[in-house]
């Protein structure tokens, strides 16, 4: 800089002065961190210095038959319902935004009723259907006749409960996901698509479905691990998930604690594998709307270890980047 330069408040600057930037300080961000690593530190030697963790039982019981069987039944009812779910929010939420006002209450009571009560309840309801209907039976309503006649108690197992209870209140929640999702999605779009004379179901799988997946994906994997954990209120029918085989085991040798730890270790493993899944799919459905994709936890790993290979640009990248 020149003797005549001047700074942009109209002042001649010394050019002899060499201007030090310091960069700010930020002494509390030091305290977190700090205070987080002594949590940490005080957890962690928590967990391994308290006898009463009884580590050897929770080895000894970690994959035995009893504890392995209910970890099955707990990604069963898993998959299940929110198989279930899904289908049957993909309808209702089609429903909700249907003309027909009809259809778009009767996809607003079923919400309002499944997301308005709790789950333990809905359970316990389908657990004792058979007090409210002993027989069940498929016919001409009011008049007759009845073609089949089936007795409740033998219909609804505790297993079927289960599944309705978590299939249903899934629904609910669902519908609102994907009904969100659809909306999202650019009105200009599908008065684009019925110009040229897409139908309403084609436009809706061709034209919306895969774009509104980019909103629909985030919460509706947290739907998933939300189900995994809620699976659990199952055990309060006596269906043998993880949990209730847990307790099945610690009623009979007392060792609670252990056990416990045995199902809460299980459902940690089982939400840290669907936490990868549901990373990698919505990597996937990103592409079309991101330019830079986040890079994949192998992808990090390889470049912190300085693994990863990069091929040189070409001349007209090189121009483009310029």
């Amino acid at each position: 800089m020149s003797v005549n330069e001047t700074s942009s408040k109209g002042m001649s600057v010394d050019p002899t002065i060499d201007l030090v930037i310091k960069p700010a300080r930020h002494p509390w961000r030091w305290v977190a961190v700090a205070f987080v690593a002594l949590l940490a530190a005080t957890t962690v030697h928590t967990l391994f210095t308290n006898p009463r963790f009884e580590w050897s039982v929770v080895g000894e019981y970690f994959t035995s038959d009893t504890i392995l069987l209910g970890v099955q039944r707990t990604l069963e009812l898993t998959a299940i319902a929110m198989v279930m779910g899904v289908a049957l929010g993909v309808l209702l939420a089609v429903m909700r935004l249907s003309p027909n006002p009809i259809l778009s209450s009767s996809s607003w009571l079923f919400v309002w009723f499944f997301r308005g009560s709790p789950l333990l309840v809905q359970l316990l309801l389908w657990y004792n259907l058979s007090a409210l209907f002993p027989n069940i039976a498929l016919g001409i309503p009011f008049v007759g006749p009845d073609f089949v006649e089936l007795d409740a108690n033998a219909l609804i197992t505790p297993y079927i409960a289960a599944i309705l209870g978590l299939g249903l209140n899934e629904a609910a929640y669902s519908a609102e996901i994907i009904r969100a999702g659809i909306i999202s999605i650019d009105h200009g779009q599908t008065e684009a698509a019925q110009s040229i004379g897409m139908s309403r179901g084609r436009l809706l799988r061709r034209v919306v479905l895969p774009q509104a997946m980019r909103v629909i994906i985030p919460p509706l994997g947290n739907d998933t691990i939300n189900m995994l954990k809620m699976s659990a209120l199952v055990s309060i029918i006596a269906v043998p998930e993880l949990l209730f085989a847990a307790q099945t085991i610690y009623t009979r040798t007392f060792e609670t604690i252990p056990l416990l730890m045995v199902a809460v270790i299980w459902y940690l493993i089982i939400v840290s594998i669907l936490s990868v899944i549901q990373y990698y799919i919505e990597r996937h459905y990103a592409r079309g709307g991101s330019r830079n994709l986040p890079l994949t936890p192998l992808q990090g790993i390889r470049m912190f270890l300085g693994l990863t290979w990069r091929r040189p640009l070409d001349t007209d990248e090189k121009r483009s980047a310029s």
